[in-house]
């Protein structure tokens, strides 16, 4: 023990850790009574004084705000879906025009978001991006609602977890894409990708498909094949949806990746697309419009998304509660589904 305890010795012997320990000390709520008690006993024990001058420093803005991406797997090092390469620099240009820095990390080196950038004052907020299973990850998003953290999330609106959301009209985008795949005469469509509440976006772009299928007197839903988003997991979807049926003359995949992998799946296979079989894909990342033949996709518009993501996070900071935010979805019509 040093001659002068600090909060860590008291944390140590409590055995909560630190950020409780700060909480207990403020009387904070978010503490039960129980470990409140115990950690001012051990406080009192320990003749532990408050620095005043850092707990001031620490109540101060830090004008920082924390950006968490999930790590996705890639075809390379980068571990960053590139969807979310355009927002990030629409972040970064949006914190910049405010007056904020933007630290950037990792979702999953982090067992305590709120403890890690609020209690410490590194950051006044956090921007998520990214998920991986949506089942799992609401555990994640009751912890920081329970904590107060003033967070913003990119995606689905979510009646369980209210917290602010900014996102694409995904249902929109889906039911767009397959108007246009009928309005080319296609008749047979599947769809690529997860669709249940394990991954609400995409699940959210094929309700959008089944119903633009049910609008044109189609019965039942659509041939449905799950993929994460790579290239491998779509090339290898594609070969298990050939295998299912033959006869499937369009593909709607929940993302360009997962559509660049299954067009090259059905190259291999001497299939022409779009010939034979139209391919859409979702997002309008770049790699789409160099893709052969050039991707049909849905924009989702980075831009806007960036900067509704860092104004709608400094509002709540301020003390407002501004409302979810759902981008409309743009059809970018290119040669992969037969029309330019």
């Amino acid at each position: 023990m040093r001659d002068k305890a600090t909060s860590f010795d008291i944390a140590h012997m409590a055995g909560v850790s630190q950020s409780t320990v700060s909480r207990a000390l403020r009387n904070s709520p978010l503490v039960n009574q129980e470990t409140r008690e115990k950690v001012q006993a051990i406080a009192r024990q320990l003749n532990y004084k408050v620095d005043k001058n850092a707990s001031s420093l620490r109540q101060r803005n830090s004008r920082t705000i924390a950006l968490l991406l999930f790590e996705d797997p890639t075809s390379d090092d980068s571990m960053i879906n590139p969807f979310f390469l355009s927002m990030l620099g629409s972040i970064t240009k949006a914190c910049a025009q405010e007056g904020y820095d933007l630290l950037v990390s990792f979702q999953h080196y982090s067992t305590d978001w709120h403890a890690d950038y609020e209690d410490t004052n590194k950051a006044d907020g956090i921007i998520l991006l990214g998920y991986g299973d949506y089942v799992n990850y609401q555990d994640k998003l009751s912890k920081l609602e329970q904590q107060q953290t003033h967070f913003v999330r990119w995606g689905e609106v979510d009646k369980d977890h209210p917290g602010l959301s900014v996102g694409c009209d995904n249902f929109q985008g889906g039911y767009k894409i397959t108007q246009h795949l009928i309005g080319l005469g296609r008749k047979n469509l599947a769809f690529v990708g997860g669709a249940d509440s394990h991954c609400p976006e995409f699940f959210e772009r094929f309700k959008g498909m089944c119903h633009a299928l049910q609008q044109a007197g189609s019965k039942g839903k659509p041939l449905q094949i799950d993929a994460i988003t790579t290239e491998d997991s779509g090339y290898q979807a594609a070969l298990e949806l050939l295998e299912q049926d033959n006869t499937v003359d369009a593909i709607v995949c929940a993302s360009d990746l997962i559509a660049i992998g299954a067009m090259r799946a059905l190259q291999d296979k001497g299939i022409v697309v779009p010939e034979q079989i139209a391919v859409v894909g979702y997002d309008n990342i770049l790699l789409a419009s160099f893709a052969n033949p050039p991707l049909t996709t849905v924009h989702q518009n980075t831009k806007k998304a960036g900067e509704l993501l860092v104004t709608s996070l400094l509002r709540m900071i301020k003390g407002e509660q501004p409302e979810p935010v759902l981008i409309p979805a743009e059809l970018v019509i290119r040669a992969s589904c037969g029309s330019q």
